[in-house]
């Protein structure tokens, strides 16, 4: 068949509203493919508020399916919404650990030692800027750090007019 014929479609990326459409605890999540591990991240998360309690649990559930039980979670506390020690989930519990790790950052442990790290872009975050940012997270051979990928998804902070002297 050649390509002419062949039927194009865009790339399934998350509509505008999706953000807007979905409730707070749904989890809005893209892990790379490849079996390598090679990049940097392994995800990209795109929670909805920064309440733990409220956030975590779909995103927990949802790895679980894909990924096996988790056992701990590493976030930054002060990105967060009062940060319990443990959550419960699907009748698991789920160590919750702060560390100084961003708040672009949120580490998941499955099993002992097997750690993946996801990037978490902002609650508020514009709908482009951040399929861009997940999409740059999950490319299977990407070396760019989650703060870096934002930067370079979100468009910069305007500011007022500048005041004339």
């Amino acid at each position: 068949m050649p390509d002419s014929d062949v039927p194009h479609t865009r790339p399934m990326l998350l509509p505008d509203a999706i953000h807007k459409a979905v409730r707070p605890g749904t989890a809005l999540l893209r892990l790379e493919t490849a079996r390598s591990r090679q990049g940097v991240l392994d995800g990209a998360w795109w929670p909805r508020t920064r309440d733990v309690e409220q956030e975590l649990p779909p995103l927990v559930a949802v790895l679980t399916e894909h990924l096996g039980p988790i056992t701990r979670v590493g976030l930054d506390a002060s990105a967060w919404n009062g940060v319990p020690t443990r959550l419960v989930v699907d009748d698991r519990v789920v160590h919750l650990d702060s560390f100084p790790v961003g708040d672009d950052t949120v580490l998941i442990t499955r099993g002992e030692n097997d750690h993946f790290a996801l990037m978490v872009v902002p609650p508020d975050t514009a709908p482009e800027a951040a399929r861009t940012a997940m999409a740059r997270a999950v490319h299977a051979e990407n070396v760019t750090h989650a703060a870096e990928i934002l930067v370079a998804a979100l468009p910069p902070l305007t500011t007022g007019p500048e005041e004339s002297a």
